[in-house]
Parts: C-alpha cells; structure tokens; sequence
C-alpha cells in the first residue's frame, strides 16, 4: 500500500498535512457533484496531483531555496513502499550518488540516471522512484547527485553528468552496457549529456530514456502555460529554472535547450510524456526535431497524464505500463522486440541483427 512520509520541522509538517486534508475534502467534494479535474484520473491521482503542485507553488514564495527544498521534503508519498532495492552510497573515489542495487539484478545493463527536480531540487521522493525504477526494470542504477542550482549554475550539472560517465566506462563497463536515464530535468541532462560525450570524442550508450523531459529552457508551445490547470509543476517555474540554470553566465536558451542541438549520431532515443503535463508540446517538437535530423527516437503519449505520471507504479495502470515499456526498451538494446503501444506517436527504432536499420513514423504530431 501506498505510505505517507512526513519529516522536517514542525511547521512545514503542520501546514503540509493541512493542504493534503484540504486538497482531498475539494477532490471529493467535487467529485460527489461529478466535477472531477480529468474523467481519466483516479481519486488518489488527483488528489496527489493537485497537492504536489500545492507544494511546490508554496516552495516558490518561500525566502530561499534551503526553506524551499526543506518544505518540499515535509510530506510525501511512496507507491510501493518497502521494495527488494539495496541502496548504497557511492564511495569518496566514485562521483558523489547512490548505487540502487536491486534483489535480482539483470547484469546487462547498468543505468546512468539523473534525478528531476528542475535543477533547483533533489526532493526525497525522487530517491524511492529511483528505487521503483530498479525494481521494475531489474537493473543496477546509478543516480548521480550532481550540484544544483541556483548555487551552482551551468555548466556544474552537465560537467558533473559527463564525469559519471567517463567513471563508468573506466570501471570497464562497456558503452553498450550503459543506459543512460533521467525524468524532467534529469531528462534534459540526459539529452543534453548525449551531446556533451559525442563532442568529447566518446562512444555513445545503448540508449538514453527520457521521462517527461525538459527540451527548451525558454517559451516553447500552448502547454507550458495552458496545462497549467492540470499539471503539479506550473509554466512560470520552467522559466525560473532556466534562469537559475543560466546563473550569471552568458548563456541563451538555444546554447542550454536539447532540442537546439545537433542530434546526429546520438544513441537511441525512448521519451515518454504525459499528454496533460505543462512539457507535452516541448517533448513533441523535440522528437520531431531530432526525427527530422535523423536520429532514431521513440516518443509515447500517455493522453490523461501529467508530468512523472511514471511514479505511481502499481497503483496507476498508465504508470504500469509505462514502466514496463521501459523495461522492453532496454531488452531492445539486445535485439528484442519492442512494439508500438497505442500510446505511440512517433517510432523510428527498429533493431535488426543489432542495428537500427529503418525508421517509420506511427503517427503524425
């Protein structure tokens, strides 16, 4: 069963579980008169939608971003508490991050992953998602706790991010062994790092899976604002991460934006994202950028969900299957099938005797 966590000082507790008792009288006041937020959604994803996002608006009036992360961190919930996952902090010769070692690791791979939380937040949540990820894809991950921002602006996270790698390949793990992996922001960094090790001279991993990434630090599409209504994270926060990412340096939103790139000879691509969520319209121009620029991208659509839908595990039949997609991408990598869902909009992976030979676009987007 789902669990409930609350820690921190007192105040932040007391008014955390005040805006979870108020947010879930509104959900089902509403729902008894048949107002839900969205037909689609479960009582409990509203519920944990709109109180997140709740938190996270409070966060951002708060008076620095030491408070902010401390309030975030005061209650939250787990899906599935209590899962087979050992978890093991690096050691003072390894980059700084935890190793997430699960009971019955397939040893094919090894998944490089990197946190959401817009630069700005490493929230306690994100660390038992990581461990359901490890679960559910039975893989060794490694989560790097790269610098954060504002302290610590562009370019730390991507230095950061390219130094795990090369730690990685130095270990003797090969580059088709390694998978590179992140949500939101952490999907930017992943995009992004794709970028940076190709421009290092290095081999690029199996496959890098992007869960509601981030594509552009700037103004990009209808949804980044008018999601806003159903999303946990807001439009004007995407535009205050991208500041503090930029920090005091000369940096444009075409020089920090994935979907700016040259996206030739990266690794295969996996994106998935939730058609309610503030990023959906970002995520669809960037497959089709990097369709257009050939590379070989994968982009499913969940059409009822918002962003990181992929958290709820078990208790969310859209983040089960999305999950499990995950899982059947990484199998890809070694020549297993990967077909498209129903949830498909744009598909150009197709591993034949261990290559991608052909590329076919599901549907327009």
């Amino acid at each position: 069963m789902p669990k409930i966590i609350l820690q921190g000082s007192w105040s932040h507790r007391c008014r955390s579980v005040l805006t979870l008792w108020a947010t879930t009288v509104d959900v089902l006041a509403r729902r008894a008169i048949g107002r839900p937020q969205v037909h689609g959604w479960t009582i409990s994803f509203e519920i944990a939608t709109l109180f997140y996002r709740k938190q996270f608006n409070h966060a951002f009036r708060l008076d620095n971003i030491a408070q902010s992360r401390a309030y975030f961190d005061s209650l939250y919930t787990i899906a599935e508490p209590d899962l087979p996952v050992r978890v093991q902090a690096s050691t003072a010769q390894e980059p700084r991050g935890h190793w997430f070692i699960p009971e019955h690791a397939d040893k094919t791979h090894t998944l490089l992953y990197f946190h959401g939380g817009g630069y700005a937040f490493y929230p306690a949540v994100s660390l038992h998602f990581i461990r359901l990820l490890a679960h559910r894809l039975q893989t060794t991950i490694f989560a790097l706790d790269y610098r954060l921002t504002p302290e610590h602006p562009h370019p730390a996270q991507q230095d950061d991010a390219v130094q795990a790698y090369r730690y990685l390949l130095a270990q003797g793990l090969r580059p088709q062994d390694i998978v590179l992996g992140g949500d939101s922001a952490g999907g930017h960094l992943a995009l992004m790092t794709l970028v940076r090790v190709r421009q290092a001279g290095l081999p690029q991993p199996a496959l890098a899976l992007a869960l509601s990434p981030w594509t552009d630090t700037g103004r990009r599409g209808a949804s980044q604002f008018g999601h806003d209504r159903y999303d946990m994270v807001q439009g004007y926060q995407t535009l205050r991460y991208g500041q503090w990412l930029k920090g005091e340096g000369p940096w444009s939103d075409a020089q920090l934006s994935p979907i700016a790139q040259d996206l030739r000879h990266l690794a295969p691509l996996y994106i998935q994202a939730g058609g309610k969520e503030i990023l959906v319209d970002m995520i669809r121009d960037f497959a089709r950028e990097a369709h257009r620029q050939g590379a070989q991208v994968r982009l499913d659509v969940w059409p009822d969900m918002t962003h990181e839908f992929h958290a709820y595990g078990r208790t969310l039949p859209q983040s089960e299957q999305a999950l499990t997609a995950l899982r059947s991408a990484m199998q890809w990598t070694q020549g297993e099938s990967f077909e498209p869902l129903e949830e498909t909009e744009r598909d150009a992976l197709d591993f034949s005797d261990g290559k991608v030979q052909s590329e076919r676009l599901i549907k327009p987007v």
